[in-house]
């Protein structure tokens, strides 16, 4: 795996110490952190970062494709490194955000594409329910 700083510079991104905490938090996670998650987590191992930089840095990430965005609903986005187009799971009890990894679901454009006047790019597909572990805490109440 190319070192982070390597991988900024290859953007055309000047490599700043908050850039790769932001970038090294989001490739070392499968949380799906929004800016405010990733704020707390590296404040206190940056002190001088603020959360108007963080925000900045996603923004630079997701426009040249270091990172998604995703709306999941909440009224922050939240975020992550492996932009690929893949779908998602998120539980409506604990608001935890999964990568899905079916094969009937990635890149569903393609597979309907003859059925389409429209050109995808790529897609979001998330599904919205209760995940396990959520589910067998109601079971024991």
């Amino acid at each position: 795996m190319k070192e982070t700083a390597q991988v900024l510079r290859e953007k055309g991104l000047k490599v700043t110490p908050q850039r790769i905490a932001v970038y090294n938090m989001l490739i070392n996670t499968k949380e799906h952190p929004n800016a405010e998650t990733i704020y707390r987590a590296l404040e206190p191992t940056n002190p001088t970062m603020s959360l108007a930089t963080v925000y900045k840095t996603l923004d630079y990430f997701k426009q040249l494709g270091l990172v998604q965005e995703l709306n999941v609903g909440e009224g922050s986005s939240r975020y992550d490194a492996i932009v690929k187009c893949h779908p998602h799971t998120v539980c409506v009890q604990c608001g935890k955000v999964q990568d899905l990894y079916l094969e009937e679901l990635t890149e569903l454009h393609k597979k309907v594409a003859d059925d389409l006047d429209f050109q995808v790019s790529c897609e979001q597909l998330i599904l919205y329910g209760v995940c396990g572990e959520c589910r067998r805490k109601m079971e024991e109440a």
